[in-house]
């Protein structure tokens, strides 16, 4: 899935903004639409906006509704509507229609319009943003119902881990025209040999027949390569992606069918190698020393809400004190923080939210209570299917990215637990099949901050 951009041939619009709002049931194209008599704002969390105790703390599903107007477009474009991310299980409707289904809190989604709706003059769409969180989902909650003397269920979630479960439509919702003919996706592989390197840009496209061209652009936008795409094409004199010291090339894809352009696109890209030697962390054969920050993305108002200007200050702020890198503590950040790094030269940690994997943890001893067996972890969590899907939409989404040298697979798992092995042993694998390509030299790091047994590097 590509960044949404805007060029000549694909076009975007915000559906950021105030929205109607309502927690608890609700019935898209069945119920009266939501009132304006709750409001909350897009991108945020919701838990910060709203300042009633009962809101802020509300388990379960989150609507939220607007409409919109159908711009022009072509009988050869169609419309999609893109999520940066719903925390944590989103459903979206239009006009009553439920058109797609997402799970994860931090990756982005998107969600084809049917043609046969596109013939309105204005559409609504209603999301709902579930926060549940239980013995399957990451991060891992302890979920549980309470039923009220009135006869109703109220839900609970006991957090398993030690930060807030803010939720929410927490980063940008947009309204994309694409080409139905289109780039899908980009990779961008590369060989370093001396002052040199050899590049691979593989695209995957729907045009029938269709083929892609690429030309590669150094920061002055001067032509260094140029051919087909999954050519091997060469840059001399290649100027390396430093710590601290970032410089991008561009990798611009035509797609045509036929003699016709249907679609272009632009890949940022860094060229950089990463390796472990003798204990010391290489980055183009200079040892590097970490030194950064395990953060959040929580800022005043905002909750865990996108916000370009904090991103860019916290950045600021940790250049200014001697960091030189950070661990996406304990989630996914957002795509214009990884292209924020990219820019500025940042080394990052990227990680999952698989956070909470630790049936015996401190923060999980209520499920234990009375008892004097140890849980086993690795049989009373059913995250597997989650974790895996999260780890590739991760690897998926961020692939590309300079600044990404690290996998984080797990914040603090019972690394020493029996089972832990089995469980991981898939999920490193899929880190390592991106490295088996050689996708930006990125590495896999499976972290056991508890026992320090689980750390290990799988690098090339």
């Amino acid at each position: 899935m590509l960044y949404p951009v805007l060029n000549a041939k694909r076009k975007r619009y915000s559906l950021d903004g105030v929205w109607n709002f309502k927690q608890g049931e609700y019935v898209p194209g069945v119920d009266p639409r939501l009132s304006t008599e709750d409001l909350m704002v897009v991108p945020s969390s919701f838990n910060d906006v709203a300042v009633e105790s009962e809101k802020r703390y509300f388990i379960g599903d989150n609507w939220y509704e607007r409409t919109f107007a159908v711009p022009s477009f072509e009988s050869d474009e169609e419309l999609v509507l893109r999520f940066g991310s719903v925390t944590h299980q989103a459903k979206v409707y239009v006009n009553g229609q439920l058109l797609g289904e997402h799970i994860g809190g931090f990756t982005p989604f998107e969600v084809r319009i049917p043609e046969e709706l596109t013939r309105e003059k204005e559409l609504l769409i209603s999301v709902c943003a579930n926060n549940i969180l239980d013995h399957t989902t990451l991060p891992v909650g302890n979920y549980s119902e309470e039923k009220l003397p009135d006869g109703t269920v109220k839900k609970k979630v006991s957090e398993n881990f030690d930060f807030f479960n803010y939720a929410g439509i927490q980063r940008p919702v947009q309204l994309l025209v694409l080409p139905k003919a289109r780039i899908e996706d980009i990779v961008v592989t590369y060989d370093v040999h001396e002052n040199d390197a050899t590049v691979k840009v593989v695209v995957e496209h729907t045009a029938n027949g269709g083929t892609a061209k690429v030309t590669l652009l150094d920061e002055d936008g001067e032509v260094v390569a140029k051919g087909e795409a999954e050519s091997e094409l060469e840059i001399v004199n290649v100027h390396r992606w430093e710590v601290l010291d970032a410089y991008l090339y561009t990798a611009k894809v035509e797609l045509f069918a036929g003699d016709e352009l249907v679609d272009e696109y632009e890949e940022l890209f860094g060229v950089r190698t990463v390796r472990v030697e003798k204990g010391q962390f290489l980055v183009n054969d200079k040892p590097v020393y970490f030194k950064g920050f395990g953060k959040h993305e929580d800022s005043y108002v905002n909750g865990r809400g996108f916000n370009e200007a904090v991103n860019l200050m916290d950045l600021n702020l940790m250049k200014n004190v001697g960091a030189n890198s950070y661990r996406t503590a304990h989630y996914p950040y957002s795509e214009e923080m990884m292209r924020l790094s990219d820019r500025m030269g940042f080394l990052v940690i990227d990680e999952v939210p698989a956070v909470g994997l630790f049936a015996n943890f401190t923060a999980a001893l209520s499920m234990n209570s009375g008892g004097t067996k140890p849980i086993k972890t690795w049989e009373f969590y059913q995250t597997m299917e989650n974790h895996k899907l999260a780890l590739k939409e991760l690897v998926a989404r961020d692939k590309n990215h300079a600044c990404v040298v690290l996998w984080s697979v797990a914040n603090e798992p019972d690394g020493a637990g029996e089972g832990a092995d089995k469980y991981f042993e898939p999920l490193v694998k899929i880190c390592e099949r991106v490295r088996s390509t050689k996708t930006s030299n990125n590495c896999c790091e499976y972290y056991d901050g508890n026992t320090r047994t689980g750390f290990n590097f799988s690098i090339d």
